[in-house]
């Protein structure tokens, strides 16, 4: 087989979704038919929609209100706990009784009872899995046109039940469930922050929230309802490096509806991005099991371009056209657009190399992409919406294309959510961002009873080979939170008893190990977000995975870490941070911003303590969620309370309205500033002995409007944190490290470039009044790949000033190569180290000023009479766009600092560029 070189695509592509071609008698997309929705017990029949849930359906029909304004999370549970009937005249079928007839449900939510013409078809309790019926015999029956009718349990009655039921699995204590708002959502296989989350609402939708078709097949047809492609070097296993020199293998299998012949093959051709084959060729080693035919071919890897994250390298795609044929007829084929990259969770133990280095005993615990180590620089992603079906390409291309602005290459595509849809995978192959990949189980203990086992093992079967095909896919994970929360939680309440830990072995790793590695042997997997790793990595045994759990050697260091401590006194401390290898999740909560709180509560409620606005704050103390008081919700506002009162002037206006805002943008500064330090402490890790080699934020965006950990809001205004993760994100930056108890004072030039870079650094102290209060200094540095080095050392406890009168600016220029390019490129960053409380600071009004051009489309500010801390430009409300930079500091001696923008959409007819504005701390306290 011979393969040419292939070029980049730029432009996303659907052909590579899952385009099917086959030559099924009649396909008929149900997005089509005529939907009724109803529910009896409130008298409710309105038209439908595929896909969709009951929710959209309501409002869309003016039954409900928007579920995101006010308290609807509380008022529309009426809704969540009826039944509800999807119903639909099925127009257009062939009922000759040569046609065998199918349903195909990509997705159904969640408990369901399935009727044509009013007799019985099948019952569904997963909304992750995809369902396929035969309704031939039915159709045959049927006295006048058929009828589909699905009937929707409420999920939340039917998980209670479960839980009620006698002999039903039971925990220690309620601790290993996290409660957020409806309990026994462990029960049952649906999204389980459907339930509530500390971040998002409860509404528990029902519906038919993926594609449904019929399908009618001729004896000899058949329809590829998912596809497997599988491409890893020669002799690769999972979650070990491969030899980066060995050939590529292609393994293909297709799961089809309708019967493959035995003398069925299967063909390849590859294809460019103007659709002209590359290559093409027949695929050996074929085997045909039920349902499913598999092949495989081998390539030579000289011939193929790899496929890079953002920064790293281009993102070569590919499309691998597979064909089922008969002798010289095509029975079906499907297009998948994939590329060529080997992407390994390393998790293998220090080498003696490794020590001589000076990295600490122990395991790694990072990524590598086509044999290379990198920093994985990114956040954590949760459900865009609570209804999926309103989730369009057009604004996951827009959250997408902010990931890559803001110089993030990894997202953490977080467990009990839903499984991501493939067109999300398809923008992040294009847009080179990995996509840590998770089963949906997170923060509780799951029943391991028989039904239960079998139905995920289904679940996670088709999944797996759903996706297994975008080289974004960066691992599998069994779930979120798992071996550092619940397990030890369970163990905690019930000591040595190994029934814990013995179950938690049955689901993930029994169940969901063959998932991963009887289907491909390109993607590692991990039992737990956060975990130690193995003990053993064995394939001769039937689970290759031993656990290592907390046996651990003293000294030595594994694992990943995450790190949540919402005492802000100790948010700066930098020995409260964890050491680990990786850092997969840390955050604190911050509100969102006044524009955003406009889209969904009344004026009337915009002020910080109003009721509506605590109530959507679902960050409750640990002991369980809203009852019938407030009390419970004034946990979270309670914290970032205190954290802006602690280090930042306190916002007061006269005006409600400003002193609101300036609440609300005061906690996104400090959330900004405590992810800043931790960011950095993890990076610089990556030159210290924990080999520190990711950094994955909570969170990247919002569900909706509310306080949370994002950094994006629910429209996709960038918060503060997104634009200083954005800053301290870039290749090569510099850092202060500040230990406040003795005063020594140090400074860090880490680089994750794969080359050294060479350059020099600046220091410069300043008095808030603009003033030079010592001499600059420079010092010329090296810092390796993959590496930091320190470049400052000295102590605040000997300043000749007052350390809360002073801000010390550092800045600086260095030389050095992106990975796989040979152009030198000139990297520059600055970092302002200052006095952690910056209320007691002499903050003087810096004398901002702003103007815009129209030829450049970029603002010029200024600070013209002193140090302006935490600048802040703000877009008025129906506007969307980002600015290059934000959130920065600014010294008279800057000069003019222009700053350019990108316009994503205004509803103002280009009137909103006089309404952006410019302030700085010093503004949190005017009238």
């Amino acid at each position: 087989m011979k393969f040419f070189p292939h070029y980049q695509t730029s432009v996303l592509t659907i052909l590579g979704t899952a385009a099917t071609a086959a030559t099924a008698q009649n396909i008929v997309d149900l997005s089509t038919a005529k939907w009724t929705v109803s529910n009896p017990v409130y008298n409710i029949s309105v038209p439908g929609s595929v896909p969709s849930q009951v929710h959209l359906d309501l409002y869309r029909e003016g039954i409900i209100p928007d579920p995101y304004f006010g308290l609807g999370d509380f008022e529309l549970r009426w809704v969540t706990y009826e039944n509800w009937t999807y119903e639909a005249p099925l127009h257009g079928l062939d009922s000759s009784s040569e046609a065998s007839t199918w349903l195909l449900f990509n997705g159904l939510d969640t408990f369901t009872s399935i009727e044509v013409c009013g007799q019985h078809v099948a019952s569904t309790n997963n909304q992750f899995r995809q369902y396929y019926f035969e309704i031939s015999s039915i159709l045959s029956t049927c006295s006048s046109d058929p009828t589909l009718s699905i009937n929707f349990g409420s999920a939340v009655n039917i998980s209670a039940a479960i839980a009620s039921e006698p002999g039903q699995e039971t925990w220690p204590n309620d601790g290993v469930e996290g409660l957020f708002e409806f309990p026994n959502r462990q029960f049952i296989r649906k999204e389980q922050s459907d339930f509530g989350w500390d971040w998002g609402p409860a509404f528990a939708p029902a519906g038919i929230w993926q594609p449904a078709y019929v399908i009618q097949l001729a004896d000899s047809e058949i329809y590829v309802r998912n596809t497997l492609l599988d491409i890893y070097r020669e002799g690769q296993l999972n979650n070990l490096p491969p030899d980066q020199s060995a050939s590529w293998v292609l393994n293909a299998s297709l799961d089809v509806i309708g019967n493959i012949p035995s003398s069925a093959e299967l063909k390849i051709e590859i294809l460019d991005i103007n659709n002209s084959t590359v290559a093409d060729g027949s695929l050996g080693n074929i085997t045909t099991s039920g349902s499913t035919i598999t092949g495989s071919v081998a390539i030579d890897g000289e011939a193929c371009q790899l496929w890079w994250p953002k920064g790293l390298g281009p993102q070569n795609l590919y499309y691998f056209k597979i064909s089922v044929v008969d002798g010289s007829k095509t029975l079906a084929s499907v297009t998948k657009r994939s590329g060529f990259r080997t992407i390994v969770l390393n998790m293998t133990p220090i080498s003696a190399s490794q020590l001589a280095q000076g990295i600490a005993p122990g395991n790694n615990w990072h990524f590598e992409i086509n044999g290379h180590e990198f920093y994985a620089k990114g956040s954590n992603f949760i459900p865009p919406d609570a209804f999926w079906p309103r989730v369009t390409q057009e604004r996951m291309e827009q959250l997408f294309q902010s990931v890559v602005d803001g110089n993030q290459n990894m997202l953490r595509v977080w467990a009990s959510g839903a499984y991501t849809p493939d067109f999300i995978y398809d923008i992040a192959d294009e847009m080179g961002v990995l996509l840590w990949s998770e089963f949906e189980f997170g923060d509780a203990l799951y029943p391991v009873g028989q039904d239960f086992l079998d139905n995920v093992r289904e679940e996670a079967d088709y999944n797996v080979r759903r996706v297994n095909h975008h080289p974004s896919l960066a691992l599998w994970a069994g779930g979120n939170e798992l071996e550092n929360l619940e397990l030890p939680e369970a163990e905690a309440a019930d000591p040595n008893n190994t029934r814990w830990v013995n179950e938690y072995e049955k689901l993930f790793l029994d169940v969901l190990v063959p998932a991963v590695f009887g289907n491909t042997k390109s993607i590692s997997y991990i039992p737990s977000s956060t975990t130690n790793g193995y003990l053993e990595l064995n394939f001769s045994l039937p689970v290759p995975i031993i656990e290592r759990y907390n046996n651990e050697t003293p000294g030595s260091i594994y694992g990943d870490t995450d790190h949540y401590d919402y005492d802000s006194t100790v948010a700066f401390n930098l020995s409260s941070y964890p050491v680990g290898r990786f850092a997969n999740e840390f955050g604190f909560h911050s509100m969102p911003s006044l524009q955003t709180w406009q889209q969904a509560v009344s004026p009337e409620d915009l002020h910080f303590n109003s009721s509506v606005i605590q109530l959507r704050n679902h960050h409750y103390p640990a002991g369980g969620p809203f009852t019938d008081n407030f009390a419970n919700s004034s946990k979270g506002m309670g914290e970032m309370t205190i954290a802006a009162e602690m280090y930042y002037p306190t916002p007061y206006h006269s005006d409600s309205i400003a002193n609101f805002s300036a609440w609300c943008h005061t906690t996104q500064i400090f959330q900004a500033d405590f992810y800043r330090s931790q960011i950095t402490y993890y990076r610089r890790g990556s030159g210290l002995p924990e080999r520190q080699l990711g950094s994955l934020y909570w969170q990247l965006e919002d569900i909706w409007q509310a306080p949370t950990w994002a950094g994006i809001e629910y429209d996709g205004r960038w918060k503060v944190l997104h634009y200083i993760a954005k800053d301290i994100y870039q290749p090569v930056i510099i850092a202060s490290y500040w230990n406040y108890t003795t005063g020594d004072l140090t400074a860090y030039v880490t680089s994750d470039l794969w080359t050294p870079a060479s350059g020099s650094a600046t220091f410069a102290w300043y008095g808030y009044d603009g003033s030079l209060l010592a001499p600059p200094s420079t010092v010329d540095f090296t810092v390796g790949a993959l590496n930091t080095t320190q470049v400052f050392a000295g102590s605040t406890s000997t300043l000749p000033f007052d350390l809360r009168h002073a801000v010390m600016k550092m800045n600086i220029t260095a030389a050095g190569a992106l990975p796989n390019t040979d152009e030198t490129r000139v990297f520059k960053h600055e970092y302002y180290f200052h006095d952690l409380l910056l209320g007691e600071a002499s903050l003087v009004d810096p004398g901002l000023t702003l103007s815009y051009s129209e030829e450049s489309g970029n603002f010029t500010v200024e600070a013209t009479s002193g140090v302006a801390a935490w600048v802040w430009l703000d877009i008025p409300a129906g506007t969307l766009g980002n600015f290059e930079e934000n959130g920065f500091w600014l010294v008279p001696s800057d000069g003019p600092r222009e700053i350019g923008f990108t316009l994503k959409s205004d509803e103002s007819g280009g009137k909103w560029v006089k309404g952006v504005t410019i302030g700085s701390l010093w503004n949190n306290t005017l009238p």
